[in-house]
């Protein structure tokens, strides 16, 4: 499957009626209602709202970890609901960065071979020296996890999602555990990729300041949009507060 995202003019991301439910009867849990979204090439989103109110349940179901129970979901001119299992695994290969609160490093390896993990199944991937080098970690790319500050392991989770220069960034809660240095060294290396590399980048948080990051921010209540923003002027990330 090819799908030519840098050039495709479509938006990154549509989706029309998107709705997900978990189980069924009067326990049903209605995570997603009938989101209509359009989210463009490059773009840098922030999606806030209280837990339980969709934010992840979209970014899993645009990143190909989770299915829609009902809706569209287009990657381009490509329908992501339409994609059989095996596909769909490809997508995420190919085309999907995911960073999450945590980190989910591989204790044994150091941090170099963290990152080169995915270098394997990435096709034009930076070195794994560009990438620590791009969140300040090339220094320490020989240290193993229990050797690196909580702060430094999500730095190498982002420089392990960045390494195969994804088409898109999807990010939960990237900051959700950290301190406000490290927190800001995480967004500022998020920031740049979106800047350099015009990767797609979404940041889901409960920190109404990180909002301030986005060209858009989309508020998320009851599995539903309620609001969409645009920021006029957005903030560097040592400005932002915890």
């Amino acid at each position: 499957m090819t799908i030519a995202a840098e050039t495709d003019p479509s938006p990154a991301f549509h989706t029309i009626r998107l709705s997900k439910v978990y189980g069924d009867g009067p326990t049903a849990v209605h995570a997603l209602r009938d989101v209509d979204l359009d989210v463009a090439q490059g773009e840098l989103i922030v999606l806030l709202g209280p837990s339980g109110s969709g934010k992840s349940t979209l970014l899993n179901i645009l990143g190909g970890l989770d299915r829609a129970s009902s809706g569209e979901v287009w990657f381009h001119q490509t329908a992501l609901t339409a994609m059989r299992e095996r596909a769909l695994t490809d997508f995420r290969r190919r085309h999907i960065g995911f960073i999450f609160q945590f980190y989910n490093l591989i204790p044994s390896l150091t941090a170099r071979e963290n990152v080169d993990l995915v270098r394997e199944i990435a096709e034009d991937p930076l070195s794994a020296k560009e990438a620590l080098d791009l969140v300040g970690l090339a220094e320490r790319m020989d240290h193993f996890p229990a050797q690196l500050s909580g702060g430094e392991q999500q730095r190498v989770a982002v420089a392990r999602a960045i390494a195969k220069r994804p088409a898109v960034l999807l990010c939960d809660e990237p900051t959700g555990a950290l301190d406000l240095k490290t927190g800001v060294r995480v967004l500022e290396a998020l920031a740049e990729i979106n800047k350099r590399y015009r990767s797609t980048t979404l940041i889901v948080t409960h920190n109404a300041d990180v909002a301030r990051l986005g060209e858009r921010v989309i508020h998320f209540s009851d599995g539903r949009i309620r609001t969409i923003e645009t920021n006029a002027v957005r903030a560097p990330p040592s400005e932002l507060k915890w």
